[in-house]
């Protein structure tokens, strides 16, 4: 790994200083940090000259107590500092004022003076180690966490912030070269050369290519192997127990994963930074990229919990100023509502007077300004996250890292038909034909449709339940029971539906499953993508039926008195007493929070009981051998296999859905979102450090194709949105009533309320009202119409609007920060030369700034 040469510190400073008094206690890769401090250390050598070196490992000893170079054997006698100035950005000039010429010009003397001393001090230690002297720089790790970099220049305390011990250190790097063996750091420790990270990585390749059979007939490595359950399992050794040990030791001597367990798996670490360095040393770049994604969504969650809080809260405030809520609680008995069923009495308005101030709390113009700023909220979300993973990509040195041709999958080896030549390797492998693949695609796609038919008849199905519930309880005689009908019934069918949701959705997912591998995809990736777009259709649709009817097809078609649209012989759902979207808040506070709650609990005990399974199995086995204390592969062997990534990349995919899509009806859904995954870190944490047997490592750049998921979300939650406030809330017509009859909404709730056609009345009917833009014969009013016209128009500018500003958003902000393109090139650059053949050409090509 080539060595970083220039940072800008947190102090501004370079030092060429001593190691850590503890640092010879780190054996891994040494890689920089993100969240935390600590030293980096490299080979000292003036940037333009040829002696950088690379390595992978910090060539640390165990026996090693400071003051010593990074070889761990030299040691420090002497110690040079010098301060660096931090340099005007190109913003800061352009706010200079004419008045500030001047000192700009004295700045400027000062800055040439400053490259006078740069050259002489770079020359001096040049000359030094011509003298003999050996010479190693070491700088600080540079924070990389935003959160830290402000609150640092506020001057306030960060309690997010904690020193972690053994923490990697960062270098430059490069592919590695055989034939420059002896340009990389620590090549000479054959021992502690790799980490061992990146030794059992390189033992899975090797397993995962070995022949063990015919090779025409795919008959390679341990996948297949297992697979064919020739071996039972395989898998890297943790290193050693997470337990804590119950004496005082040093935070240095812990194991890796031990001091995973202490400042990053616990409960009480859950408002702290989490260690990503350490878990990518330890997991690989796959998992710890998981991790910064939902460490970095969750911190965007909370600006968005605050504000939704605040509406929130605004609107409980002001819940008494709602005139159309008082209105109906003051008009006693004067409007004899319509009854809400064919064997249903009729109601004074006046009886839903708790309800329509309930109402207000989702229903105002807070509301509405919160659907746009969630619409900003989403999509800067995922530009800035874009940012951030090519920072971390390009620190874990996997910016450019892409599968090359992959292996074909071991089931896929196993019954592919016949055998074709590679067009890329050339060689002979199992392969399937194109047009048999497809044909099978489009024999899933129909499977497909038909579980989402059978999500539609359940639907139906809860409606149906929904109305029989609300019959029941009318029916009841029950004062109490008759005016919130409504409402049992909708609570109770939400929980009904949950569950629904739940079981589909594991159904589905083990069907989805068989049938991605029934399509005979080639290589992982494919299997991966093609898995996942099936899963997540179904569940889009498995989760978001019920609020989208709630939302936008509940209360459309209802009818009017003696002309009601009927399904099944029952009339259609009216939205109740509150509005359609109060309910649209209780069905998403249920399936939302209640998803989560039982997908927490199931993550709590499930791999507890697996454990304990496995536990007993094991101990069956080994139930007449001779006691003795087990192996460090026995205990690991006694832990549940790793499930992988996927279940929690969905389980946040759909969160996100529901924080953005239907926001507009549920302002504290961030605030739910926010409190469940702090839970979720840690719960992910404790899996895979204390439950899971260790993974083996897996390269990532990326997020991979669940980032496009959640661009498609954000895109469709600002459409979604605008028809909420167009057709769902009142917020529209409110603000024509107001523009047209009454500024302050007198009379307003009388305006809505149509009286119920004469022949209705002359069939034997008492005269009652019902909540409608219709005349006395049942016609819509040109209020209807222009109130129609309206909702259009908004939701087209609405639209427009905000995708322009979040075209221009797109465009201001750069996927890849300007600084870390700069320090790309600069680094690609060093690397080039550092392994160049021709050093003499290298040394020719150095470029000196001008003697002042």
């Amino acid at each position: 790994m080539l060595q970083s040469e220039s940072f800008e510190t947190r102090e501004n400073r370079n030092v060429l200083m001593y190691l850590e008094k503890d640092a010879s206690r780190v054996l891994m890769d040494t890689y920089g940090s993100v969240q935390n401090g600590g030293y980096r250390s490299t080979v000292y050598g003036d940037e333009d000259e040829d002696d950088l070196y690379v390595n992978s490992n910090n060539g640390y000893s165990p026996d090693c107590r400071g003051n010593h170079f990074s070889n761990g054997t030299t040691k420090i006698d002497f110690v040079l500092i010098w301060e660096v100035k931090r340099k005007k950005t190109k913003k800061q000039k352009a706010r200079c004022t004419y008045q500030e010429m001047e000192k700009e010009e004295k700045d400027t003397a000062k800055m040439n003076m400053s490259n006078k001393y740069e050259k002489w001090r770079n020359k001096f230690v040049k000359n030094l180690r011509n003298a003999g002297l050996l010479m190693e720089k070491a700088q600080p790790n540079p924070c990389m966490n935003s959160s830290d970099t402000i609150l640092r220049k506020l001057g306030i305390p960060n309690i997010m912030s904690e020193y972690i011990p053994n923490r990697p250190v960062d270098y430059y790097t490069c592919p590695f070269r055989k034939s420059k063996l002896d340009k990389f750091l620590g090549s000479s420790n054959h021992e502690t050369y790799f980490t061992n990270t990146q030794r059992h990585r390189i033992v899975y390749e090797i397993l995962a290519t070995t022949l063990y059979g015919k090779r025409k007939r795919a008959e390679v490595g341990i996948d297949r192997l297992i697979n064919e359950r020739i071996f039972a399992s395989a898998f890297p050794l943790h290193e050693g127990p997470y337990e804590l040990p119950e004496y005082d030791v040093p935070p240095e001597n812990l194991n890796p994963r031990q001091s995973l367990y202490k400042y990053w798996a616990r409960w009480s670490k859950w408002y702290k930074y989490q260690p990503l360095d350490h878990i990518r040393e330890y997991f690989g770049e796959k998992i710890a990229i998981y991790f910064a994604w939902l460490g970095f969504y969750t911190a965007w969650l909370l600006p968005a919990a605050l504000v939704g809080t605040f509406v929130f809260i605004s609107g409980l405030m002001s819940i008494n100023t709602n005139k159309p809520a008082e209105e109906i609680c003051n008009i006693s008995n004067h409007y004899l509502m319509c009854p809400l069923c064919d064997t249903c009495n009729t109601w004074n308005i006046s009886e839903i007077c708790s309800m329509a101030k309930l109402g207000y709390l989702f229903d105002h113009s807070g509301t509405v300004f919160f659907s746009i700023f969630m619409s900003f909220w989403a999509v800067t979300f995922l530009e800035h996250w874009k940012r951030k993973n090519a920072t971390l990509a390009h620190h874990w040195d996997c910016m450019n890292f892409e599968e090359e041709e992959e292996r074909p999958r071991p089931e896929f080896a196993a019954v592919a038909p016949m055998m074709e030549q590679n067009p890329v390797t050339g060689v002979k492998e199992p392969y399937f034909p194109e047009k048999d693949r497809l044909s099978r695609i489009f024999t899933g796609s129909m499977v497909i449709i038909v579980m989402l038919c059978v999500v539609m008849i359940f639907l139906v199905t809860v409606i149906m339940y929904r109305g029989i519930i609300s019959v029941m309880m009318y029916h009841t005689g029950n004062t109490l029971l008759m005016t919130q009908a409504g409402n049992i019934a909708n609570i109770s069918s939400s929980m009904v539906n949950l569950i629904l949701i739940l079981l589909m959705g594991q159904l589905y997912t083990s069907l989805a499953e068989k049938l991605t591998r029934w399509e005979m995809h080639r290589t992982q990736t494919q299997f991966d993508d093609a898995f996942i777009f099936k899963v997540f259709v179904f569940q889009f649709v498995n989760f978001y039926s019920s609020p989208f009817y709630v939302a936008f097809v509940k209360g459309r078609f209802v009818g009017y008195p003696g002309h009601y649209g009927k399904l099944f012989g029952m009339r259609n759902e009216d939205c109740g007493s509150g509005g359609c979207l109060i309910e649209l808040a209780q069905q998403l506070f249920i399936i939302m929070v209640g998803k989560q709650i039982i997908s927490n609990i199931e993550e709590f005990v499930i791999p507890k009981l697996k454990a304990w399974w496995q536990k007993r199995k094991l101990a069956i086995i080994r139930g007449s051998q001779i006691c003795q204390e087990p192996k460090r592969w026995e205990d690991d062997n006694e832990l549940i296999p790793c499930e992988g990534l996927f279940e929690e990349y969905l389980e946040m995919v759909l969160q996100f859905g529901f924080i953005t899509i239907f926001v507009a009806a549920f302002p504290l859904a961030p605030l739910f979102a926010l409190l469940n995954n702090w839970v979720e870190i840690r719960l992910d944490a404790q899996k895979f450090v204390c439950e899971y047997r260790r993974p083996v490592a897996e390269r990532a750049q990326n997020i991979g194709v669940w980032f496009n998921i959640l661009e498609a979300l954000s895109h469709l939650s600002v459409i979604i949105n605008a028809f909420l406030i167009a057709f769902t809330s009142e917020f529209l017509p409110c603000l024509l009533y107001r523009y047209e009859h009454n500024m302050n909404l007198d009379g307003y709730v009388n305006f809505t309320l149509a009286y119920a056609p004469h022949s209705y009345v002359q069939s034997n009917h008492t005269m009652c009202r019902y909540k409608a833009f219709r005349d006395p014969d049942g016609n819509l009013t040109l209020f209807y119409w222009k109130l129609l016209a309206i909702r259009l128009g908004f939701i087209i500018a609405f639209e427009h609007v905000v995708f322009f500003i979040l075209r221009v958003i797109d465009w201001m902000v750069p996927d890849i920060p300007e600084s870390l393109e700069a320090k790309m090139k600069r680094e690609r650059y060093l690397a080039k030369q550092a392994l160049a053949d021709n050093q003499d050409v290298y040394l020719s090509e150095v470029v000196y700034p001008a003697a002042q």
